[in-house]
């Protein structure tokens, strides 16, 4: 079976939640003969992330509170919203060059998550990264609508891996989604960095519009607030969300890193974008008129 790249997103920008569920199964470490030492290049790059952060709060940057009174906005700006972040690809290919218009992309079929952590990733943190993927990938589900699970094999691979050990860990994900090889991630393995996190989805067969495969990639330098905006981030940009709009907000998707985490907003999107009137394939003016009264229906109630 073979797999197309179908959008490639990236977060140049998580506070670990507190809330438990059930271990059904624990982060998958990715092969590794032994832990060596931590490089240099690894350990500059944790020192410069740590920096991002603190400035960026202290700007007042990366808020967690999902948007407030602040930031209102009416079903017309929801509309527009959506249409620009899911009709437009945030990158043309390998993370780089602004994309252009594309049909709507979803998923059809069940989600199946599964975390790959890198060697260098202590065990205290691949817990913590396990109940804070859970949990979203549990938001995201009860959100759109769209079944997500840890069970069976996976279709939707999230790594988080350092400098040090990310192209072992992509390797890994390779090997354990059908169709995806590991040269189909060479756009993940080498990042600028200002790039912090990044997703890729994919599509087998024929129908280009509907996502069989992602993979998602955490820089497992990111510090706490950092790392769980990507995860907020790119897990729901592998669901379909693909683009980001500065005029976007309260929203994940505007690059000027207001908001870290999932706001109600973004809720609103992916429950547009799992709406059964909409169907995969859908351009934007075809669209327009079903978004519009979604839109209404979400900010406003049913007409």
């Amino acid at each position: 079976m073979s797999a197309a790249l179908l959008a490639l997103a990236a977060c140049e920008t998580g506070v670990l939640t507190s809330s438990a569920v059930p271990r059904a199964r624990p982060a998958v470490a990715a092969p590794a003969p032994q832990i060596v030492p931590t490089s240099q290049e690894s350990a500059a790059l944790r020192s410069y992330l740590v920096q991002v952060q603190t400035a960026q709060m202290g700007q007042g940057l990366l808020r967690d509170d999902g948007g407030g009174p602040d930031t209102p906005f009416s079903a017309d700006t929801l509309a527009k919203n959506f249409e620009r972040i899911v009709f437009y690809d945030e990158y043309a290919n390998a993370l780089q060059g602004r994309g252009g218009e594309s049909p709507l992309r979803r998923w059809s079929s069940p989600i199946r998550m599964e975390i790959i952590s890198g060697a260098s990733v202590p065990p205290s943190q691949r817990e913590a990264d396990n109940i804070n993927i859970r949990n979203y990938a549990r938001r995201l589900s009860d959100v759109s609508g769209h079944p997500i699970s840890f069970f069976g094999r996976p279709n939707f691979v999230i790594v988080i891996a350092s400098e040090d050990d990310r192209s072992t860990a992509l390797d890994a994900a390779a090997a354990r989604i059908p169709g995806i090889t590991a040269s189909s991630l060479d756009a993940l393995r080498t990042l600028s960095r200002d790039t912090y996190c990044a997703v890729a989805a994919y599509a087998a067969g024929t129908d280009a519009s509907t996502y069989t495969a992602a993979v998602a990639l955490i820089r497992a330098e990111n510090p706490g607030l950092l790392r769980l905006s990507c995860i907020h981030e790119e897990l729901a940009q592998g669901m379909g969300l693909a683009n980001d709009s500065r005029d976007a907000r309260p929203s994940i998707f505007n690059d000027d890193d207001e908001f870290a985490l999932l706001t109600n907003h973004d809720e609103l999107l992916l429950k547009m974008l799992y709406d059964p009137r909409l169907k995969p394939g859908m351009r934007e003016d075809e669209a327009a008129p079903i978004t519009r009264i979604i839109a209404r229906e979400l900010v406003s109630g049913p007409l």
